[in-house]
């Protein structure tokens, strides 16, 4: 079978609803490494709360993680295709200056293996450090390189008006997504960036032709990477807006092992 680059979500699409992995599904992504695809997390998480998702899956890949901002190969530290797209640390400080009027109630500025945040009273989730040495308070004596993505968290009635003042005020220079899951966020990145960025340049230095692109999401972040895949999948619990751009959806939601059971049928495993 020629190589096939399969590039997937996490939360709400590669994870079930408690953001951990199925047996079915790691026996699944690893069957279709060892048969030579290229199995791709590409996420709008950071690689510090990735990195064991990869780990365990066991599989030996590239990975896209900040919604695109960062393009690498856990195993491979001189991965050809690898980028990473920073923003200016400029805009987290207005942002941090602002953060009241905003209605932001915690503003995070995301190194590729550290944060700095508005707070170090952090939510009691995955997708932050428990250890309060990975974190330093957001001033200017401590973020001194530019980072690669902003976390905002809000009430989720505001988000949209966050974003719409973000983007009327720095437009030119970022891009505002969501990430999907259990605790909903907003994540500012360079403009341009996307999911599909990353699937582009690495599906041409792999030699793999757009119709040997499979793409997995639910969120309005992967709409791009769907729209850009020779076949883009929706999960079955996707929203409409990826539905309707999607070439096809999964038969079961990712708390069924939605992704497992298509791609177990889709390749014959």
């Amino acid at each position: 079978m020629n190589q096939h680059l399969i590039a997937i979500d996490l939360d709400g699409t590669t994870l079930n609803n408690q953001s951990k992995l199925s047996q079915f599904t790691i026996e699944t992504l690893r069957k279709l490494d060892e048969l030579g695809h290229i199995v791709m997390i590409v996420t709008g998480r950071p690689y510090r709360n990735s990195i064991n998702i990869y780990n365990e899956m066991n599989i030996n890949s590239p990975m896209v993680n900040f919604n695109g901002a960062y393009c690498h190969h856990p195993r491979k530290p001189h991965f050809l295709p690898a980028y990473h797209e920073e923003l200016d640390k400029e805009i987290a400080f207005e942002l941090f200056a602002n953060q009241d009027n905003l209605d932001i109630n915690l503003l995070i500025a995301e190194g590729k293996d550290r944060l700095f945040s508005s707070s170090m009273n952090l939510p009691d989730s995955p997708f932050f450090p428990k250890d309060l040495a990975e974190i330093s308070q957001l001033s200017r004596a401590n973020l001194t390189q530019n980072p690669t993505a902003l976390t905002i968290l809000c009430d989720v009635e505001k988000q949209k008006t966050i974003e719409d003042r973000i983007m009327a005020r720095y437009g030119d220079d970022v891009s505002v997504r969501t990430w999907g899951g259990v605790l909903p966020i907003l994540e500012v990145v360079r403009q341009g960036i996307n999911k599909s960025v990353a699937v582009d340049k690495v599906s041409k230095f792999y030699h793999i032709p757009n119709e040997n692109i499979l793409a997995f999401g639910d969120e309005n972040n992967d709409l791009e990477m769907i729209q850009y895949a020779g076949l883009g999948v929706a999960m079955k619990n996707a929203t409409d807006e990826i539905k309707g751009v999607a070439d096809t959806q999964t038969e079961y939601t990712n708390d069924e092992d939605g992704l497992a059971h298509f791609l177990a049928n889709y390749f014959n495993l």
